[in-house]
């Protein structure tokens, strides 16, 4: 077989180096390419971490078996013999930027994992990488990137290493080699003082749904390679959680996952990615403020020991009833639990003054009825409305004691749009959780009724003011700026908002670290715009641009024009969807021979695509201790082409 030449440029020689030239023939294998190419170096050093990457097809080389012939590799192609690991700088979400060795020649799921592995982050899969906003150069670019810290050494030690040994408080082995190491793992898993408010005031604030889209129109594809997606040597990527489905967190082995995670929703909240009522902001600034004091000197631990497995006791409890029930217990427990009560009502879009209405509701299984009065309800209802799949949103108010409910209730024409309001505390927090689980598609039979009921409970109690402890806390000085977002910044000054925090801090102020944190994360998952990444889109037959959400368990369309939501879809009652790569189109079938399709205007579809399949594959994971992560499973489900 006639021999040609190769051009090889080699990292290692320099950038200015030309390229190497080596007699092969088409019959040679990628393995005897690069043995060819480290001879004519003459440089003596572990090839091992080398690969071939081709430029013009943006792709690595990495079957060593392969001929050139199989690969499709001529006199044209120019290769690069090039490190497989290169430093990547990474700015975690709070805030400190490390450098590590990553891998940029495998699948970025799989880089994710090695991160993840080394950070000691469990569910991986949960996290990923995206571009950051792009920063105007500055002339002291040196100042920029005093909080980074400095990884490579520990990445390359746990590379080599198949598992990482860890201590008795879950700690890598490796972080405990020096002083430096420890105050570098500190700083993962413990929150950190917040930067000055000169330096917030700087950050990147979306402030519209299209601002939002744009963030989600930077993440990068988990199925290629970072190389392959133009990511270079030393390049700055955020590393953030992507979906908002947090499997099995527990404070005794997740220290830098919850501290993160924490952090993430922190900053989500001051920089306004997500909104909330003044109060949730007061009670938000109230927990960051308390979990900046303990963090001095509590550590996360688990929360009580017999805690731990309570889920797991739970369900075996559930088992072991369903075994021992006898036929007649099993028939009076069939009978579904309801509600009934007074509560007024007010439409919107069918009354043009806020009115609201008395009426006498019941709530049985997922729906609610309501008629004239009590006396009636034996008779047809004035009208009964089912709330699976609906949109439901607390419109609440304790210090004025306004206790509402915002629903929007899917309809063939759109969303119908309806208030209740409700007397007093208790009565809400029955009526919010009844609306809540029927929206997941549970009945007030389901085990979790009580546990929402409570969880709603204490939530309002903490926005209760306790005038007692008042007058003794007014005098600490507390950074306002760093607690509360920049639109409360401007509607009142800092010697307003210190008493109305620290009134806040005092039903919060005997939590441990580990359950402030936990609350913390608790009511930030209750706010309605939870979980929601947005995307500008446009959809079969219209002519104007639209917003599409995606959370854990829906798809929601929202009006660009009136910010309001126009139809929501349930992933249990999708029956699949799939993406036409040649003309960027979505395309999704529900039950109910319910048919959308879609254009994705300010990101490519294959993230859309990624986003509906990275939800479905969280919904898969068990609660079983063991379960390993199923990659294959998350890549077929996501990977688009480079699934096929």
């Amino acid at each position: 077989m006639a021999s040609w030449d190769l051009s090889v440029s080699v990292e290692e020689l320099g950038v200015e180096a030309p390229p190497l030239k080596i007699s092969v023939t088409s019959d040679l294998h990628i393995g005897g390419v690069i043995l060819k190419v480290v001879e004519k170096t003459e440089i003596k050093k572990d090839w091992s971490d080398h690969a071939l990457w081709w430029e013009q097809k943006q792709q690595w080389l990495l079957k060593p078996s392969w001929t050139l012939d199989k690969c499709g590799i001529h006199a044209d192609a120019r290769l690069c013999l090039t490190p497989q690991h290169k430093p990547l700088r990474l700015v975690m979400p709070n805030l400190a930027t490390l450098r590590l060795r990553v891998c940029f020649s495998s699948p970025m799921f799989h880089t994710v994992i090695g991160i993840c592995k080394l950070l000691n982050i469990r569910h991986p899969e949960e996290l990923s990488l995206l571009w950051p906003v792009e920063e105007k150069k500055k002339k002291k670019q040196k100042d920029a990137d005093v909080n980074e810290v400095d990884m490579i050494g520990f990445s390359t030690r746990s590379e080599t290493a198949g598992s990482i040994d860890k201590l008795a408080n879950d700690m890598p082995a490796f972080f405990a080699n020096s002083p430096e190491t420890e105050a570098v793992y500190k700083m993962l898993s413990v929150s950190q003082p917040a930067p000055a408010p000169e330096t917030i005031a700087k950050m990147n604030r979306p402030t519209t749904k299209v601002d939002k889209a744009q963030i989600n129109s930077r993440w990068l594809d988990s199925s290629r390679s970072l190389l392959q997606q133009g990511v270079k040597e030393n390049d700055k990527l955020l590393f953030r959680f992507k979906y908002y489905s947090f499997h099995d967190l527990e404070p005794q082995s997740d220290a830098v996952r919850l501290t993160q995670l924490y952090e993430q929703a922190k900053w989500a909240i001051l920089l306004e990615e997500i909104d909330c009522t003044e109060e949730e902001m007061m009670l938000f600034a109230a927990l960051q403020y308390h979990i900046g004091k303990v963090s001095l000197t509590e550590q996360l631990v688990a929360t009580c020991p017999a805690m731990d497995d309570l889920d797991s006791a739970l369900q075996c409890l559930e088992v072991k009833m369903e075994e021992e029930y006898s036929a007649e217990e099993m028939l009076d427990t069939m009978t579904a639990p309801e509600l009934h009560d007074y509560l007024k009502i007010f439409r919107p879009k069918k009354q043009t003054l806020k009115k609201y209405k008395q009426f006498w509701f019941t709530f049985k299984d997922m729906s609610i009825s309501y008629y004239k009065s009590k006396e009636e309800s034996c008779k047809e209802p004035i009208q009964q409305m089912n709330l699976k799949g609906c949109e439901v949103a607390p419109d609440v108010s304790v210090a004025t004691q306004k206790f509402c409910i915002r629903l929007l209730i899917p309809e063939p024409e759109g969303m119908n749009e309806v208030y209740l309001r409700c007397d007093n505390e208790q009565q809400y927090s029955k009526w919010m959780a009844a609306c809540r689980l029927a929206s997941k598609g549970k009945t007030l039979a389901d085990a979790s009724f009580s546990t929402e009921v409570q969880s709603i409970q204490s939530f309002l109690a903490m926005q209760r003011t306790s005038s007692s402890n008042k007058a003794a806390q007014t005098d600490e000085s507390i950074n306002t700026h760093s607690l509360v977002s920049p639109r409360y910044q401007k509607k009142y000054k800092p010697k307003q908002l210190t008493p109305r925090i620290l009134e806040a801090y005092q039903n919060v102020a005997q939590l441990s670290l580990t359950d402030t944190i936990l609350k913390f994360l608790q009511i930030w998952q209750a706010l309605p715009d939870f979980g929601l990444s947005y995307f500008i889109v446009r959809f079969k037959g219209c002519r104007k641009d639209e917003v599409l959400g995606i959370a854990n368990n829906r798809l929601i369309r929202i009006d660009l024009g009136v910010d309001e939501v126009v139809k929501t879809w349930r992933y249990n009652t999708m029956k699949q969807w799939n993406v036409n790569w040649d003309i960027k189109q979505v395309a999704i079938e529900f039950n109910g021979n319910v048919n959308i399709a879609f254009g994705c205007v300010t990101a490519n579809c294959k993230i859309v695509h990624e986003y509906i399949g990275g939800y479905i594959f969280m919904s898969t994971r068990s609660r079983e201790k063991n379960n390993t992560l199923n990659e294959e499973l998350f890549h077929q489900l996501t990977g688009g082409h480079e699934a096929l």
